[in-house]
């Protein structure tokens, strides 16, 4: 063999190496790179994830709780009933044309209860004849009253003076139906001649105290 041949053979030897070195190490920079490139990837999700996690997604703070969501309606059991109350009508307050009488409710159980809201309210005569219509609601319906055994609370019952409007006045009533608030039984009271005129007779929602 001449040494020309000899020397093309090597030098086609050194270039094989130097390809497949070059080769081997650019596909050592690019599975390097992946690597990078995941872990990148990976530190970015989690950074983000936390972000995207309180502009989505409520935290623990602001979803409400079970007694968050509670309603704080009164219950059945914690209602007062005709069963524990007394009834009776407070002092007339006549001024201005208006009549105000308190309409009293005491509790005469052994236990606290509450009332809320408007008594339903009628007028008869003794034998238990209807006088005129029920009284309407007057003003709002105000929160719970809470009475412990012995307190009162009461709502306003309200009518204007005779001659005060051209509407006649109705018969003299001589008892007083009273449904307390949220109640299906009915109590009654005595009146020293209560007489509805003008055709106003309503009634306000309980508040705390004999009167005001």
């Amino acid at each position: 063999m001449s040494l020309t041949t000899k020397t093309l053979r090597h030098g086609r030897r050194i270039a094989a190496g130097s390809l497949i070195a070059v080769t081997a190490l650019t596909l050592s920079a690019c599975q390097s790179g992946g690597k990078d490139s995941a872990l990148h990837s990976s530190a970015a999700a989690a950074a983000v994830a936390p972000h995207g996690k309180a502009a989505n997604a409520p935290s623990a703070a602001q979803v409400p709780s079970a007694a968050q969501a509670r309603t704080s309606a009164m219950t059945a059991s914690d209602r007062c009933t005709a069963d524990t109350l007394s009834v009776s009508l407070g002092r007339t307050d006549i001024g201005a044309g208006n009549i105000h009488i308190p309409l009293v409710f005491t509790n005469k159980g052994k236990t606290a209860c509450s009332l809320r809201g408007f008594p339903g309210v009628s007028l008869t005569l003794k034998e238990g004849t209807p006088v005129g219509k029920p009284a309407t609601r007057s003003g709002a319906a105000g929160g719970a009253v809470r009475l412990r055994p012995g307190q009162s609370a009461h709502a306003v019952l309200h009518t204007v003076s005779d001659g005060v409007s051209d509407k006649p006045c109705w018969s003299t009533a001589q008892l007083v139906h009273v449904y307390p608030p949220g109640s299906k039984e009915a109590m009654t009271a005595g009146t020293d001649g209560l007489r509805v005129c003008g055709g106003e007779f309503d009634v306000t929602s309980v508040k705390p105290g004999a009167t005001d």
